[in-house]
């Protein structure tokens, strides 16, 4: 079994609030793209359904779905996140409480780095599979036209 060590660079509480600020308005324009994903499908439904890359159109979907499910999560979790961090502005010496939040920021930043990562993977089969459909389209209507 292999250890990894990871050095972590002591991040100063600022440095924490622009990371989750980061993760936010990443997450919030994911959010925003799920919604133009799941309407550019529907558009594709029967295309899609024709297609072999999927079993069928409720996978893709499904897909998506739990995709915002996550994205939803996440958002949430920075939220309150970034809400607490006055544990390491308020002045007050609370060394277990501010650990907990350095741990805590630590976790989401593997958790959301994680989940772009994923996301970024499911964006390209996405259109992946709209490219195709889209050259399936262009196939038939030059075979109707040629026939």
């Amino acid at each position: 079994m292999e250890t990894q060590i990871h050095y972590i660079k002591w991040l100063s509480p600022e440095e924490m609030h622009e990371d989750s600020l980061n993760w936010l308005s990443e997450l919030n324009f994911i959010k925003d793209e799920h919604f133009f994903f799941g309407n550019l499908l529907q558009t594709f439904s029967v295309p899609l359904s024709e297609l072999d890359v999927f079993s069928n159109e409720k996978e893709i979907i499904d897909v998506l779905n739990r995709s915002q499910r996550r994205t939803n999560t996440l958002i949430e979790a920075v939220t309150t996140h970034e809400r607490e961090l006055k544990i390491m502005v308020d002045g007050i010496n609370q060394p277990v409480d501010e650990k907990k939040y350095k741990d805590t920021h630590r976790d989401l930043k593997v958790e959301t780095l994680a989940f772009l990562e994923n996301y970024r993977m499911l964006k390209t089969q996405i259109f992946d599979i709209i490219k195709e459909i889209k050259k399936e389209e262009k196939f038939r209507t030059l075979f109707d036209k040629n026939h």
